[in-house]
């Protein structure tokens, strides 16, 4: 550690979130090393990925300054004009409308896979260094540099070293930043289907006593869906051939877009609350789902991330305008309070709407829904709700 470190930042995770952190590190001028074990799969439009994100306006914004969402959208997203909210227990639906908000899109859909391979191949020009495949073993800390030892046999050292490598995130671990976890014994079952009825560029979603279910419209007239079920509801539904999967489905959503048949293989995932204690030790940094975690209900856990990296760009942007030390201790601790009560604050919010929605309880099941309408009838309040979700709120 008594050398100069090589690299202003190592990133470590190539994931959405980390990809896009070592780009915009990059384009403000840092030099960057991204560490991660497997290079990602070229995304292939003959094979769409069954995870998909719904990204928002800010997000789209970061994307943009990045220089690679015009090639995202010139290959295959899908804007949504509308958002469409319904409870199983009847009372009314909460809608948003682009049209009423003055925008193109309240957001836009797109496959994981083709958001990854765009962001990877603007790295190179970049100048992003990386180091693939390889994965972190070691950390070693000084109080102006830190160290990773990596399992191909090398060593990267830089001024920060950032933790973008997922829920499982090694280098949080190593650099002591503990986590708090609620498992909500439920997974979320995704799959593409089509419907009788066209998606009309609309998202659509509504809360079942088992959680809610999810219809994204996609470009090829198909819909992506994401269905909350308790574990052991989920692995039946798996199995189900897909005459039976399409017929449950279609009863799960009440019929909102006539029948419903499956058009792709299903999977799922598991679905919890989990932050991290703290999103900074020392000159370890800790973002994306490495620092957060959230049901899945309101598609904020991409954004979230997107957020920490924006966040910490227009950190470091804001240190060199001044002339001062982005890395400065109390700069990257302003950095890390601010993302971390944010991301509380989205993750406690979910957790609860999710409790709510998911509850038996007569008492609830008979409120839940009038209260979704009122918040219909009452414009204001659904353009404040759709500006946070979107990160435009002030």
């Amino acid at each position: 550690m008594s050398r100069r470190p090589r690299h202003d930042a190592v990133v470590v995770g190539g994931g959405v979130v980390g990809a896009a952190c070592a780009l915009a590190l990059a384009r403000e001028g840092l030099d960057v090393a991204l560490v991660e074990r497997q290079r990602p799969a070229a995304w292939s439009a003959d094979a769409p990925d069954l995870r998909v994100y719904a990204l928002a306006a800010d997000g789209i914004a970061l994307l943009d300054r990045l220089g690679v969402w015009a090639e995202v959208r010139a290959a295959r997203v899908q804007p949504y004009r509308r958002m469409q909210v319904r409870d199983a227990g009847g009372g009314g639906e909460l809608r948003f409308d682009a049209d009423a908000y003055g925008r193109e899109a309240l957001g836009w859909i797109v496959e994981q896979a083709l958001l990854t391979d765009r962001l990877w191949a603007a790295l190179p020009a970049a100048g992003v260094a990386l180091r693939c495949p390889a994965g972190v073993e070691a950390l070693e800390a000084s109080d102006d540099a830190v160290a990773l030892r990596l399992d191909d046999g090398g060593r990267v050292a830089a001024r920060v070293a950032i933790a973008a490598d997922g829920a499982e995130s090694t280098l949080r671990r190593l650099a002591g930043i503990g986590i708090t976890r609620q498992a909500y014994g439920q997974r979320g079952v995704v799959a593409y289907v089509g419907t009788e009825r066209p998606h009309e560029a609309s998202a659509r979603q509504r809360f079942l006593v088992g959680g809610p279910l999810a219809f994204l419209p996609c470009a090829d007239g198909s819909s992506s869906i994401v269905w909350s079920l308790p574990d052991e509801e989920a692995e039946r539904v798996l199995g189900l051939d897909d005459a039976a999967f399409g017929q449950a489905l279609t009863r799960a959503f009440d019929g909102w877009l006539g029948e419903a048949r499956p058009l792709s293989r299903r999977a799922a995932f598991p679905l919890r609350r989990q932050l991290a204690d703290r999103l900074l030790a020392g000159r370890v940094l800790v973002l994306g789902d490495a620092a957060h975690v959230v049901h899945p209900l309101a598609g904020q856990g991409v954004n979230l991330g997107l957020r920490d990296v924006a966040g910490l760009a227009e950190a470091v942007a804001g240190s060199k305008r001044r002339g001062a030390d982005w890395t400065r201790p109390h700069a990257l601790a302003r950095w890390a309070r601010r993302r971390r009560s944010e991301n509380a604050v989205a993750a406690w919010t979910f957790d609860g709407i999710q409790r709510v929605y998911a509850s038996d309880d007569p008492l609830l099941t008979l409120a839940r829904g009038p209260a979704l309408g009122l918040a219909g009838r009452l414009p204001p309040l659904a353009q404040a709700l759709w500006r946070r979700a979107s990160g435009l709120a002030p």
